[in-house]
């Protein structure tokens, strides 16, 4: 039996979850952002990771859930205007049904 002692990794950044870049992990990071707000292509590149999200909400609606998209004009981080850019979000229907008491 070993004394040496185990090193705590829990602070690695390979262990970190926006550095997975599993479909599955990228799946899991885009839908907890969309159940806050909103997610534009932009975004989910820069600060999720998740190089086409596109590919991402359509394995995600496969699974079952309503995202919705909608065409915007963003400006990128060099000053360009983009026309088209996706902006996906939860559908108002994909949210659990409150029952009143």
């Amino acid at each position: 039996m070993s004394t040496k002692k185990s090193t705590n990794q829990t602070a690695s950044p390979n262990n970190s979850t926006a550095n997975d870049t599993s479909t599955t992990a990228q799946r899991a990071r885009l839908l907890a952002q969309l159940k806050l707000e909103p997610v534009d292509t932009f975004t989910a590149r820069r600060e999720l990771n998740i190089i086409h999200p596109g590919g991402r909400v359509a394995e995600l609606r496969a699974a079952g859930h309503s995202i919705q998209t909608q065409r915007i004009s963003l400006t990128d981080d060099q000053g360009r205007t983009h026309h088209g850019i996706a902006l996906y979000f939860l559908s108002p229907s994909a949210a659990p049904a409150q029952t009143e008491a």
